[in-house]
This record gives C-alpha cells, structure tokens and sequence, in this order.
C-alpha cells in the first residue's frame, strides 16, 4: 500500500478542502451557464451520475458523435483504465481489460472477466462484440467489480450500451453518410414511427465499409477489410399508464479480412517443437521494425463472416412505490473466422494457414491425395431471463432492488474436418538424417527437402447454466439532514459447465522428392536422438469426446457509505466483492479426468504420463479450472462546483485476487498450455474525471487514470515460484484522454464548433498466453484526433443539417495494438493500430 499513501493524503486533502465554507455554492456568482446533468443506469435505475458511487464513464449521444464512436472498439483509448483490442486471429473478437483485468486468451469454453450488457442483456462471448451498433443513446464504462448486480464474471467491470427507443411523441428522421480515405462509406438511417397513441416503432438500419491500410499482393482479400450491414426493429407499447412493454430485434452480418501479423524481430529464440524449421521460417519471411504497407499470403485469403441475431422483451409494471421489470432475450451467433499466421513472404514452403494442402503426409493420414479447406466456425446460442422488483420503504428512506437472474448457453467451435495447420521445410543440420535413414534403411540418405506438417481437426462443444439472486438496499437515516447514505448488496449465484472435446492431431516428416511421409507417432524410438538435435517430437494428442463437468457457487457482498458534503458534493467508501468462473483450457494437450477407464483410446487419464514439456501435472483438460475471486476497497468524490460549471469526479482503489487463473505456457510447444488456479495479485491505483465549462462557449475535459498492478504469486504444479514471470495483460501504468470542446460561434446559417483531443496509453504487456516476455510489451504512444462541425443547419422547417470534417491519428503515429512471440519465424510480431484516417460527416434530422 506504500505507493498509494501519496494518493490517499491528496484525495483526503482534495475531500477536506472541497467541504470547507470557502467553496460554498451560494457564494458563487451566477453564470448563466452549466454543465448538463449526465442520468446513468449503473445500478439497474435511472439517476444521477454524480449520485452514483461507481467510478463510472458515459457517454452520451452528442458525446458519441463528437468523439466518433459507432462502436465498442471506438471507445478503448477514450477511457482510461480500458484497453480494447482485437482477438490476434480474428478481428469480430474483442478482448476488452479493465484495471487490466480481461481476457487474453479468447476460447469458447472460457468466460471474460468484462460484462457486456446491451439494454440491460448480458453478452456472453467475445466474439462479434466488434460488431457496430445502429442507434446508441448512451455508454456506460464501470470500471472495477460489480459483483453484486452485475454478478459472475465483472471481475474488471461492466459496459452497458443503451439504445435509443421509440416514442409516440412524433415521427423523426436520422439519416447520416459518412465518407472517408481507405474506401470508408457508412450509411445510417433511423426513423422513431408512433402507430398510434399507446405504440410506437424504431426501425434503424446500418451499412459501412472500409479498407484496411496493408495490401495483400498475394491472393485473397487485403488485410483488414470489413463490410457491415445490421437493422434493428423496437416496439413500445404502452399498455397503460402504469405498465409498458418494449421488443427489440436485431440482426448483423459482418465480412470482414483478418489482420496480418508482421514480424518485428526474425526469431533466434529456440522454438522447441517448431525448432526444426526455425531457421527456414525466418528466411521465407518479411522483418521490419517499420510498418509494411504491403504483405502476401501463399494461398487466397478469405474472407471471414460474423452472423448475430437477437430479441428481447423488457416488462416494466409501475405499484404504488413499488416497479417490477422482467427482461428476457435470446441471441444467436455464426462466426467463422480465417487467418494466415504466416511471414507474409507469401512463401509456399512456409504455410500457417487452414487453407487447402495436397502431400504425401495426406495420403499417409487419409487415403487421400489432398486436405480441404477448413475456416473453423463458433455457433452459440443463448437464453436469459431476469426478474426485478425495486421500489422505496419507510417515506423513501429505504431504497431497494430484489432480483433474480437465469442464464443458459450452448455453444460449438467447429474446426474440422482434418485440415492443415502448417508446413515447413527443415532446416538443414537440424534433423539426424543419417541415423534417422540407418533406421528406416537408409532411403532417408541425402534427402535435403524433408518437411514437417502438422493436420489438425478439433471440436468443442459447451453448455453452460447459471441462476443467481440478488438484492442491494440503501438505507437513509434520518441523521445529519439525510445527507449520510448505506448501501448493502448481496447475490448468491450457481454455475453449472460441461465443455466436451474432440481433437486429432497429426506431426509427418515429409519427403516430398521421395513421395513419402514418416508419422512422427512412428518415431518413438528416436525421441532420445532427436530431441538432442533439438527435434521434440509431439505426444499422443487425440481427444475422442472428452468431457469436463465442473459446478460452481458463490456468495458475494458490497458495502458502500456515502455523505453529502454539499448539495453538489458528495463523498463514498466501498467494499464489493465479484467471481469469475472457472471453465476448461482448450489448449492443454493432456485429456485428464477420472471419468474415463485407463487404456480407452482417446478417453484415458493421461495426466500420469509426461507433457510436451516433459513435466507431469496431474490434471488435463477435463478437470478444468476454478473460478477466482476479487475483494476491492474504493473511496470516492463526486463534487461540481463553481455554480455546476466545473465537475470532478475522482476515485482510489484497491484490489486483491485469489485463486487467479494463471495462463502457462508449456516450454518447447507452440501454443499449448496449462490453465491453473495458481496465483495472487493486488492492484492500486487512482483515476480522476474532470470536466470544466470555462466559458460559455469553451468546455475542456480531462480523464486520466495511474494503476499499479502485480501477481505477488504465482506458484506452478511443482512448487516453482514463478511470481516474477507473470504480469497482467493490458495494464499500463498510466493513461489519460484530454479534450476540449470549442464553440466559434453561432452564426444565422447554423453554428462553428471545434473539438480537439489527446489520447495516451503507457507501456503496457500484450501478448496472448505465457509468461512475461519483452517480446510481448507494446511501447507507450499518443494520439491527436480532431474535428470542426457545422450544425443547426436549418433546410427545412422541420429539418436541420450537421456537416463535419474529422481526423484520427492526425500525426500518422506508427502504434502496436498487440504482439506475440510464440510464431515459428518470429520471436516478435505485431499487429498495427490504425493510421491516419479522415473523413466527412453528413447528418439530416427531421
């Protein structure tokens, strides 16, 4: 706690000398002029943000078209504390950290640590939360645990995006056109239609494209292209004045081109079983510390395709002092995502890819003379229901909301039929040809283009329950003039996780002027040899429908005290508890489970026997991991002042985590790990948002957060402490968005406005499994984003336009949104952030 002591003396300092008489409210001159009042739904009610003890950012509809946010992607760097990037090998997939707590390695059978609500609907994958949205009226970032609430898995925090709905006041048009460099077109039209005077609908219907900024001179697609086209249907009924029913539907289809990875450092780390073909990889690759503007895949490039459809139904019945809501939804998603992992050379001779592959290690496997293509799908479907009653006892002096919550999910992740994963050449040296030929009677001697292949086919299939209670009561007493606020919540929540796995998983040494191929299976013999040359050859790695059950139960509490200092000041403590549940490790190469008999081929226990590693761990894939639990301190301020034209909101906090599930990756493999509930951590830090109306005309803004984050444990299987190698994903050290908001004037045609802003993001770990690694930090960086508007165009009598000229990334800052280190030909690469963009908006209103 000694780096927080310094924060904790100013905060308190900062909270004294806000109460004391000398920023009385009533001695401030009146201005003529305030902040607007922001209304959150944070705690499942409409209120005040400044009524609100969360460290909590919104935006609201003028702020999302200001700061042009479409999207949850576009709202990563203007939050501190949020860090937003795309899954590596699939651009639809978010990982979203919060205090750098998130998900760094996206599987179906493993749940983030973020919540993701749409209208109040939890978003249970990761995968199409890239997807835009039609018509958003609000975002809301809480950042830290909502356990109580919010429930499982809001272990870093929660994003509510809240859409607009229809009304029955009057028909309204919004039709807006965007156009910018790389091909950008974005169409969005909206238009609220009363059908009566108790009904109304929305209809909103989106379509954008754009181009990424890397060509691919290979064939396929370019890198990074997307196209979307999404509607959403709502209707509201009011069925009386005390009851009201609102239905929503919406549909999205995505097509987008994966990102390509660019090697920054050509690999001279080993590469254990990729070893062998290191060096090769390294030569039919590209390396650049600069940015390429153009790479090549060996075969096409695909396109990839995201499908997600949705309904929900929210009830609300309004009792004498009492509201009862109901809100239910079903989702369906179809996502099917291609990538190439490898050099960008376009080599043949060097292929990561699931595309199509003819050899003799084909034929050898399958009869067949050639592999088809496999772009590996997830299918999910889910069901939710949620029951809430909220109201006020005691003349108001006792606030309350009972709920409770029933989710059910089931979910495939497709990769098969058997396909290819990749290909290399050996490289020369490598591979003990002369023994390895002795053995197979000499055929082997001389041959200089052996190749190793790897064939992969796996599928997943999870289904996941979970029921939860909740309650959270504010009690008001009637002491110091009800300016003294007690906030108890609790919820008790049940899961209940099957995940069952089928894999086939096959190594040849191919000799491709011999027409022939070696099943590495066949090789036990040599293991010894060949792992002296530095050739680890691959286990046994056959799944044939293993399956994990595993249950879960929790209870967690928050605590919250708050005081009003002033009518426009207010100061809280809490302390909230949340869980993340445990799930099961797609990537262990061990089956693991006592439910199958010994000896059963691809059913048997095998954790007894030796890892790729060469390590026994005594658990595997069907044993899974446990859920890990978070305990977190925060003390706050929420004040405005000089007659509401200046508003800062600020907040310390500190956190400690049990149990965490630590992500190990296996020395001399690839991409296999262990998942373990292995370690502990604390976190510290402040954040501050600040927000000043210096004149009428000038609004400046600043949002900056310093977290301190570290894994004070981390033991393996064996009692190593390996506390020093771990890290948390995503947590700079600082981060802070400044902005201001400029007005030129309000003229007879319209009015002139500026907006200018800062965003910066400290050094920080990316990567996506393993340990701590310097291959896998992302460099500090800063970006300048702008823009001038015209508005309150009047065209019509009821019609108005806006008009807006925008720029992002205006210094074209060459930035690193994500690396890895774990690629044959590579010990660093790299995906890009955006470079400079522009663009013009065009908005009509009726």
């Amino acid at each position: 706690m000694k780096k927080l002591t310094p924060i904790v003396s100013g905060l308190c300092a900062f909270t004294v000398s806000m109460s004391s008489p000398v920023f009385s409210q009533t001695e401030v001159k009146k201005s003529g002029y305030a902040l607007e009042e922001v209304i959150v739904t944070a705690q499942k009610k409409a209120e005040s943000l400044q009524d609100t003890p969360i460290s909590l950012t919104a935006f609201g509809e003028e702020r999302l078209e200001i700061d042009g946010i479409n999207s949850l992607n576009d709202i990563g760097s203007k939050v501190p504390s949020l860090t937003i990037e795309p899954f590596p090998i699939n651009n639809a997939t978010l990982r979203i950290f919060i205090r750098g707590i998130g998900l760094s390695d996206v599987q179906v059978t493993q749940d983030p640590p973020v919540g993701i609500y749409v209208d109040g609907v939890y978003i249970a994958r990761s995968t199409g939360t890239a997807l835009d949205v039609a018509e958003l009226q609000r975002i809301e970032v809480l950042r830290g645990p909502q356990g109580t609430l919010y429930g499982r898995n809001t272990t870093g925090g929660a994003i509510n995006l809240v859409t607009k709905r229809p009304t029955t006041d009057a028909f309204e048009l919004k039709q807006k056109f965007t156009v910018g460099n790389r091909g950008l077109f974005t169409s969005k039209t909206s238009a609220n239609i009363p059908l009566a005077d108790t009904l109304a609908a929305k209809v909103a219907y989106l379509s954008t494209r754009s181009d990424g900024f890397i060509e691919n001179t290979g064939p396929g697609g370019d890198f990074g292209d997307r196209e979307v086209e999404g509607y959403r249907i709502d209707l509201r009924w009011d069925i009386s004045d005390s009851m009201s029913l609102d239905y929503a539907y919406d549909n999205s289809d995505f097509e987008y081109y994966n990102s390509m990875y660019q090697s920054i450092n050509p690999a001279i780390q080993n590469k254990g079983q990729a070893e062998p073909i290191r060096e090769f990889a390294v030569s039919e690759s590209k390396h650049s510390r600069s940015r390429f503007s153009s790479m090549a895949t060996a075969r096409k490039f695909e396109a990839s395709t995201t499908e997600i459809e949705g309904h929900s139904f929210i009830l609300t019945k309004d009792f004498q002092n009492v509201q009862f809501k109901y809100i239910g939804a079903f989702r369906e998603l179809r996502d099917a995502s291609y990538a190439d992992l490898g050099g960008g050379l376009g080599s043949e001779e060097y292929r990561v890819d699931s595309h199509e592959y003819c050899g003799a290690a084909v034929t050898a496997q399958t009869g067949s003379d050639c592999l088809p293509l496999v772009i590996p799908v997830i299918s999910q479907e889910q069901y939710s229901h949620e029951f809430q009653l909220s109201g006020s006892l005691f003349d108001d002096s006792l606030d309350y909301i009972l709920g409770a919550y029933y989710f059910e999910e089931e979910a495939t992740e497709n990769n098969s039929p058997l396909h290819h994963q990749f290909s290399a050449r050996i490289s020369d040296g490598i591979i003990p040809i002369p023994v390895l030929g002795e053995i197979l009677g000499g055929v082997l001697i001389g041959a200089g283009d052996v190749h190793l292949v790897n064939m992969l086919s796996q599928r997943y299939d999870i289904k996941n329950e979970a029921k939860a209670v909740f309650g959270q009561f504010t009690w008001t007493p009637n002491l110091f003039d009800k300016r003294m606020h007690l906030t108890f919540g609790a919820r008790y929540s049940e899961d209940s996780r099957e995940a069952l796995k089928n894999q086939i998983d096959k190594t040849y040494l191919e000799v491709r002027s011999l027409n022939m191929a070696i099943d590495t299976e066949d090789l036990s013999a040599l293991s010894p040899v060949l792992a002296a040359a530095g050739f680890l050859l691959p286990g046994d790695r056959s799944f044939d429908n293993v399956l994990g059950k595993k249950d879960f139960d929790d209870a967690s509490f928050s605590f919250i005290g708050e005081f009003d200092l002033t009518d426009d000041i207010n100061v809280y403590g809490k302390f909230v508890q949340a869980y993340k549940s445990g799930g099961f490790n797609t990537r262990d190469p061990q089956r693991g489970g006592t439910g199958f008999a010994a000896g059963t081929p691809g059913k048997g226990d095998d954790t007894a026997v030796e890892a790729p590693d060469g390590n026994v761990y005594g658990f595997g894939f069907a044993d899974g991991f446990d859920e890990e639990r978070v305990a977190s301190f925060e003390a706050g301020i929420k004040s405005e002042l000089m007659d509401r034209r200046l508003r800062i909101n600020a907040n310390i906090f500190y956190s400690e985590y049990t149990d965490i599930q630590l992500n190990f990756i296996l020395a001399g493999t690839v991409a296999d790990t262990k998942v373990a509930n292995a370690g502990e951590a604390e976190m510290r830090g402040f954040e501050t948002d600040i927000t000043y109306l210096a004149s009428e005309n000038l609004m400046l803004m600043l949002n900056y957060a310093f977290l301190d984050a570290e894994v004070t444990k981390a033991v393996d299987e064996f009692g190593n402490d390996l506390t020093d190698s771990f890290g948390f994903y995503s947590a700079p050290s600082q981060s802070y968005t400044a902005s201001a908001d400029y007005t030129v004037g309000q003229y007879d045609w319209g009015q002139l406005a500026v907006n200018l802003s800062y965003n910066f993001m400290d050094n920080r770990r990316g990567g996506i499994r393993g340990a701590n690694s310097k291959n896998v930090y992302l460099g500090e960086y800063g970006l300048i984003n702008g823009r001038v508007s015209f508005s309150e165009i009047q065209v019509s009598k009821y019609g108005t336009l806006y008009f807006g000229l925008w720029g992002k990334n205006l210094t074209d800052k060459e930035y690193e949104i994500t690396a890895v280190d774990n690629l044959p030909h590579s010990d660093r690469t790299v995906i890009w952030g955006d470079p400079r963009s522009y663009g013009i908006d065009l908005i009509y209103q009726y």
